[in-house]
């Protein structure tokens, strides 16, 4: 199936050309479960391979052979194994970083063990200290303590906040190497927890090069602030006598913390437009004569929970758009009209909302909706089609790069082109995916457990003039024998689950079902390798037989600066 092929890779792009000549190629995949080998834990993901870490099986260096009272064989002591290494908590040991596992930690082992170590914001070939907080089943947890050498591929952060907030974990990493260490992860995971032979001839065509983004800032539609009654501010400078944690704080959380905010007056991901909304909402929210409280997650008291801002376009003249959201404990709209009143004259505002969240979690989502100005959505463009975007939609991201994204979903579906094929469209969310092939195709069957998204998809399919596009509500986590009754046997089936990846039983469906291509698209390359495992090779425990062959798996860099990955996988029926 040649033909079909996704043809985008990284090879292609400009901004791929322009750095990848310089680069050194990457070290060879490496299997071996020693001292030189990638481990991958387990706490990676739970559909990390449950086989534990094994020691290094290279020689002891032993010059001193007059010293020893029995001499042993020469082979026996070639294979003999380190002692086994346990750090214990507190302990603190001098590391190298040797690569960026899974959700941006830095990979290090223990000198003579191999035993693997996980430091976050740790990167490649960095030396440090870092001092043991966790221990798991077959590595350990350590927290960077002091840089003895920095990475080779550093590079100066933009961004003030990036050393300390929990968005940006690698914007001091030149970003080639970011993409190259992502590449890595997906390949690593694809062979471990995939179970793909890579020694297979045919794995190099199947697994394809990263797609970089050529946009690495200023990048996101959707930013979501948090209020909180104190500012968080990180060790080192909580010296300076200047900095007051008791001033009310704007911004985001401390990384592993829910209740510390760390205060951001501007962010480097989101529009420039959308910065000078947080900066006008940060010059004048804590004036007292507002009386705006942040809420506090302890006590449970105060008013501001949240301030959302999102980015669009307008579907006609493509002028930018900005959506405002509120989140507040109640509906207090006079607390909120000098706010309103200030934000209202931005030429770029089309919509400010105010979602009222009376619950004591930290969701951003509302019990109740009201309009505070103009209307109720922002429109955005993609692929040709416009989609209206409320305050609580689901929608891409990064929408640049989602016509990137989407044109490679295109590739895989293989479309005939005559009209004639059925669409499966799973975890459709606001049905982006799907509305952009209806067109193409016969007839989209769209499936999502989120109301509102459904209602989003409906009004973008009559918002498109598009008629051959249904979309049922329905949680594809709990399917019943009946599933499938509701639509016609799709020819390709287009699953996009969020983290967790696919449930067993909607494996078995698929199986059963048997359509000719599936089209993975998963934002988890651990979850997702574990269901190309079943899909292709099968489970005898869980009494799965595999039925497809993996054609292509294609990283997409959706997220610069961040630990996430996106890949679009091709699945064709044996």
């Amino acid at each position: 199936m040649a033909s079909i092929m996704p043809t985008f890779g990284l090879r292609r792009l400009p901004l791929l050309n322009k750095f990848r000549s310089t680069l050194p190629p990457p070290p060879p995949l490496r299997l071996h479960r020693s001292s030189s080998s990638i481990a991958l834990p387990v706490a990676i993901s739970s559909a990390a391979s449950s086989s534990t870490y094994e020691g290094s099986e290279e020689p002891e260096s032993n010059t001193n052979t007059l010293s020893t009272a029995i001499e042993e064989p020469r082979n026996k002591n070639k294979n003999k194994k380190p002692k086994p290494f346990f750090p214990k908590r507190g302990e603190t040991l001098e590391l190298v970083c040797e690569t960026l596992a899974f959700k941006g930690k830095g990979l290090c082992k223990v000198e003579d063990t191999g035993y693997v170590v996980m430091c976050d914001r740790a990167l490649p070939g960095e030396r440090f200290v870092g001092r043991v907080t966790r221990k798991k089943n077959n590595y350990s947890e350590v927290t960077k303590v002091k840089t003895l050498s920095p990475h080779r591929d550093m590079v100066e952060a933009p961004c003030e906040y990036a050393s300390h907030c929990g968005g940006c974990r690698t914007q001091n990493l030149l970003y080639e190497a970011q993409v190259r260490a992502k590449e890595e992860q997906v390949r690593d995971l694809v062979v471990h927890v995939g179970k793909f032979p890579y020694k297979d001839a045919e794995f190099e065509n199947v697994m394809k090069p990263i797609v970089p983004c050529d946009m690495q800032f200023h990048y996101r539609n959707k930013m979501e602030f948090s209020f909180g009654p104190k500012r968080w501010l990180p060790k080192e400078q909580l010296a300076n006598k200047s900095e007051d944690t008791n001033v009310f704080s704007l911004g985001l959380h401390a990384p592993g913390f829910f209740d510390k905010v760390l205060n951001v007056d501007k962010c480097f991901l989101q529009s420039e437009p959308a910065n000078k909304v947080l900066a006008a909402v940060q010059d004048c929210w804590r004036n007292p004569e507002l009386g705006l409280s942040p809420y506090d997650c302890h006590s449970h008291t105060g008013f501001m929970k949240h301030l959302t801002i999102r980015s669009g376009r307008d579907a006609e003249t493509r002028d930018p758009q900005l959506m405002v959201n509120f989140v507040t404990s109640s509906y207090k709209p006079e607390l909120l009209k000098p706010l309103v009143d200030k934000l209202a004259v931005f030429p770029e505002m089309v919509s400010i909302m105010n979602n009222i969240n009376t619950s004591v979690g930290n969701t951003s989502v509302g019990e109740e909706e009201y309009t505070l100005y103009g209307k109720a959505t922002i429109t955005e463009i993609l692929r040709g089609l416009a989609f209206e975007i409320s305050a609580n939609s689901f929608f891409q991201t990064n929408a640049h790069q989602a016509e990137i994204l989407y044109k490679l979903v295109e590739d895989c579906a293989g479309l005939k082109g005559d009209g004639s094929e059925i669409i499966l469209d799973l975890f459709c969310g606001t049905g982006t995916i799907g509305l952009t092939l209806a067109k193409k195709v016969k007839h989209v069957y769209g499936y999502e457990v989120v109301p509102e998204a459904i209602s989003d998809a409906r009004r973008n399919a009559k918002l498109n003039g598009i008629h051959n596009a249904t979309f049922i509500q329905g949680d594809l986590n709990k399917i019943s024998e009946s599933f499938g009754n509701d639509f016609q046997r799709p020819d390709i089936v287009i699953s996009d689950p969020n983290r967790p990846g696919m449930h067993t039983n909607l494996i078995k469906y698929l199986l059963k079902l048997k359509a000719s291509r599936i089209v993975y698209v998963s934002c988890n390359p651990a979850t997702c390798a574990r269901d190309l495992d079943l899909l292709c090779h099968g489970s005898v425990e869980q009494k799965l037989q595999g039925c497809y062959r993996l054609t292509s798996i294609q990283p997409v860099d959706m997220f610069p600066h961040t630990p996430h990955i996106e890949c679009v996988c091709l699945l064709e029926l044996c």
